[in-house]
């Protein structure tokens, strides 16, 4: 099992969760308001008069297969507007309850 962390510009919600949807991966936890900016480039995403995008994020627990293809997905969203930004981290996760 693994938890996939998504960071991504609001921007993008509509086709994170038409991915999420077409892979049948149902749950997860969002936070719809998540500030932040690139490592390498990018602009930052505040909130602010100077900066007023804003990111969300996601919280997936998913079987290792569905990890290629929901990152499959992430990359080809990112593909379509890499201005806008969307990020995703793999991590091991132990079965819960």
């Amino acid at each position: 099992m693994k938890a996939l962390f998504i960071s991504y510009n609001q921007a993008h919600t509509l086709e994170v969760n038409s991915a999420l949807d077409r892979l049948n991966i149902r749950g997860f936890t969002r936070w719809a308001l998540t500030e932040g900016r690139g490592s390498n480039d990018g602009e930052p995403h505040y909130g602010s008069h100077a900066w007023p995008s804003m990111n969300s994020s996601i919280l997936v627990f998913l079987e290792d297969d569905q990890v290629g293809p929901l990152l499959d997905a992430l990359r080809q969203i990112d593909s379509s507007a890499p201005m806008q930004g969307i990020r995703a981290f793999v991590l091991p996760a132990e079965q819960g309850m």
